[in-house]
């Protein structure tokens, strides 16, 4: 790409969609104008994980050679996402030696500490996309969120480390090395689309972020500023439209069509009818018949992400409640679904405005892919100051809320 450091770029490779999101960076605010946008099917994937490198390969072409029209710009590096049912979160604790003579905590103290909470707890499969502390203590002073530039002898962290099985994260690489754009770094999906739809106020309440899409539903619990879980239910929807089609007696585009334009998955009159026209057809529909292919499918999906949320801790615990985002999150009245199925506010979740070509990644099924160009442009700010000061205590995790949500994607061991 043309001056690199001036172009950011985030592509969300969903199992049924793959979208691509450009942004050019203004430098006098450091933020991302938004100036390609490419959106493609995908082939060669499976519920998340690769079953045909070559077909993704050519999708994942397609959509970048979308994006470098819009542009301008040919792309050659991005961040990029990855889903399924492998990714998985746990807690784990290290302790190290501030290793300074004069007892300050560095970045580098943070980064052995880190280490150390990984090293054993992993299995030699999988691989680490995140480390996200939840705190610090220094020589029994407990709940410090960033210890650099602090006098101790001990230091101690609690985090969650999210990983995925290398073999998915191997072959997701040599994909994006085919249609060849170099991954600058690899961010599980559902984070990515945090990190485009959260504020401050909504991590620190206590809040789930649901991405709901084509083979999985994901899911991201934040609370007190910290990512607190990640889980991944597998099935999305697709099964959705599947059970339509089966239901409906109709190809799954058209159930597709009938899915998220005329599904209801609250109460609404019985007996309705809806029509629709295909190929020249007219087609009419029971609401019943449609309701109730829905419901039952998305009332298996939320009793899975009921579990999840138990499994955090979470359930019905979430002042903030949840936010949808996804394919799925167009769908009609899936929030009053939700809020009804797991006693808890939902809202769908839209990407917060931006300047440029806005209008292109206004819906929630682009939430993933803007998240991923934001990560982008912090993760290329924070290797730039770096450089600039090794030491500089803002590299290390959070020395403010708002540091967090730029600094928790940037903390990656892919």
């Amino acid at each position: 790409m043309h001056e690199q450091s001036r172009y950011v770029v985030g592509v969300d490779i969903g199992t049924t969609a793959i979208r691509c999101v450009v942004g050019s960076i203004d430098p006098t605010t450091d933020t991302p104008n938004i100036v390609g946008v490419g959106n493609s099917p995908a082939v060669g994937m499976r519920k998340g994980s690769v079953v045909n490198l070559q077909s993704l390969a050519q999708s994942l072409d397609d959509t970048l050679g979308e994006a470098e029209r819009m542009s301008g710009y040919e792309i050659d590096n991005a961040t990029i996402s990855i889903n399924g049912s492998h990714i998985a979160s746990i807690k784990a604790d290290g302790m190290v030696a501030v290793g300074s003579s004069d007892r300050l905590v560095s970045v580098d103290d943070v980064a052995r500490v880190e280490d150390v909470a990984v090293t054993g707890k992993i299995p030699a499969n999988r691989e680490v996309l995140e480390v996200v502390p939840h705190s610090f203590c220094l020589d029994g002073q407990d709940n410090i969120k960033d210890p650099v530039g602090m006098n101790g002898t001990r230091l101690e962290i609690v985090a969650n480390i999210v990983s995925a099985l290398s073999p998915n994260l191997v072959n997701l690489k040599k994909a994006a090395d085919s249609a060849g754009v170099s991954p600058n770094k690899i961010v599980p999906a559902v984070l990515a689309g945090s990190r485009a739809v959260l504020n401050d106020k909504q991590m620190e309440n206590g809040v789930a972020v649901i991405d709901l899409g084509g083979s999985t539903t994901s899911l991201a619990v934040f609370e007190d500023g910290d990512l607190q879980y990640v889980g991944v239910v597998p099935v999305g929807g697709n099964n959705i439209t599947n059970d339509l089609a089966i239901k409906l007696k109709v190809d799954p585009e058209t159930a597709e069509v009938v899915k998220l334009k005329h599904s209801s998955s609250v109460n609404r009159e019985k007996n309705q009818t809806v029509k629709i026209k295909k190929d020249e057809q007219n087609l009419e529909f029971d609401t019943d018949d449609i309701d109730e292919a829905v419901t039952a499918r998305l009332e298996e999906i939320f009793e899975s992400v009921e579990n999840e949320l138990k499994k955090a801790g979470k359930a019905e615990q979430l002042p903030s409640g949840v936010v949808l985002i996804g394919g799925g999150a167009n769908m009609q009245s899936i929030a009053d679904f939700v809020r009804d199925k797991l006693n808890l506010a939902a809202k769908v979740g839209k990407p917060s405005e931006m300047s440029g070509l806005s209008d292109k990644v206004g819906q929630p099924e682009f939430s993933v892919a803007l998240g991923l160009m934001l990560i982008d442009n912090e993760n290329m700010g924070q290797k730039s100051k770096k450089k600039s000061d090794k030491n500089n205590s803002s590299g290390s995790f959070m020395a403010s809320m708002n540091d967090f949500i730029k600094n928790i994607f940037g903390k990656s061991k892919s």
